[in-house]
């Protein structure tokens, strides 16, 4: 009898620190298999890529920062958050009329681009917390500026190849900026949306085949099949020439070896900033040999472009319901009689 009792009193004893393991792996949130974090009582865990970070909730939330690449853009006005903005590098290349209105205004400072930032200028701010995609050669200037006791958080969102997963970086941002509901409460109405464009997507018996991106120099980067795009077109239900490659990122090929892929292809989607199939022969002649050039579409990401700026990888990055939207008005017409492109644009 006691050994009865003694064995069931060992097995609940397991099941339950099983159940407090499982708890607490759970209490991480997870934004994808890069990006998670969790409350742990007057901390703040976040995990990004190879960075652990560990900040007192006594920080939270943070009030002033530095962007060190234009792309995060795009989570600040869709939480309406630019005001916490107070430097940003390569100005340029930001798309929002408000951010370039702030920067005009003085609100928020230039601190310089990739081949040189401010660090006076920077240090001089002082921001509560700096974000930036970590590059090991600028090692450093990383460490001069956590030197001065300022945060540096290495997020790698244009890694992300998942659509809703980058879309999901709106949450941790919610969470640091006091906006933890607004961000939530947007990420579950973009996700609902892309969902149910999916379903429209499927409607559709005919999965045309797609070409992508273009040429730079002897070399064309085609998307791997497990890429961003690779992803946005299978969800807007077309057949993309590169789909059984296991690479996300881009892979260089020679024009033959995309010419060899590309014979059934009627739509070429994400083309660089051309004002048109003129201008583009410019670049390439070759490009004439390609059967969807002649008789197929050919569409630009320069719908909502400003000199540098480009609202798809702005504003995009976080509406993937629209960016969805865009192709699937492009492969399926029919669908979406009433939509108008937003991000793309027809090349003629």
């Amino acid at each position: 009898m006691k050994a009865t009792f003694f064995t069931i009193f060992t097995l609940f004893l397991f099941l339950a620190c099983k159940k407090e393991s499982s708890a607490k792996l759970n209490d991480w949130q997870i934004i994808s298999e890069n990006v998670q974090f969790k409350d742990e009582g007057n901390v703040f865990h976040l995990k990004s890529g190879k960075f652990d970070y560990t900040v007192p909730m006594a920080k939270l939330p943070f009030k002033k920062v530095i962007l060190l690449n234009a792309s995060l853009v795009g989570y600040f006005t869709e939480l309406n958050s630019e005001q916490n903005i107070i430097g940003i590098s390569s100005p340029e290349y930001v798309y929002s009329k408000k951010v370039q209105q702030m920067i005009s205004d003085g609100k928020i400072q230039n601190v310089g681009n990739e081949q040189k930032y401010n660090l006076e200028k920077i240090i001089a701010l002082k921001p509560d917390v700096i974000f930036t995609n970590y590059i090991a050669s600028f090692e450093n200037t990383y460490d001069l500026i956590k030197k001065n006791g300022i945060e540096i958080i290495f997020l790698d969102e244009y890694l992300e190849q998942n659509p809703l997963e980058k879309l999901k970086y709106l949450v941790l941002f919610g969470k640091l900026f006091n906006r933890e509901k607004k961000a939530v409460a947007h990420f579950e109405i973009i996700e609902k949306r892309y969902d149910s464009l999916k379903t429209v997507a499927k409607k559709s018996v005919n999965k045309p085949v797609v070409l992508a991106n273009e040429m730079y120099g002897n070399q064309w980067f085609l998307p791997g099949g497990k890429s961003n795009l690779a992803q946005f077109i299978s969800d807007a239900n077309a057949t993309y020439i590169n789909a059984g490659s296991l690479d996300s990122k881009a892979i260089p090929m020679s024009f033959e070896e995309v010419f060899a892929k590309a014979q059934k292809a009627e739509y070429w989607v994400n083309i660089g900033n051309h004002v048109n199939k003129k201008e583009l022969l410019q670049i390439n002649q070759n490009y004439t040999k390609l059967p969807v050039f002649n008789d197929g579409k050919l569409y630009t990401v320069n719908g909502r472009e400003v000199s540098k700026s480009n609202d798809y990888f702005e504003s995009g990055v976080v509406r993937a319901d629209l960016v969805l939207k865009d192709y699937i008005k492009i492969f399926h017409p029919e669908l979406l009689p009433n939509y108008q492109l937003t991000y793309l644009r027809e090349l003629k």
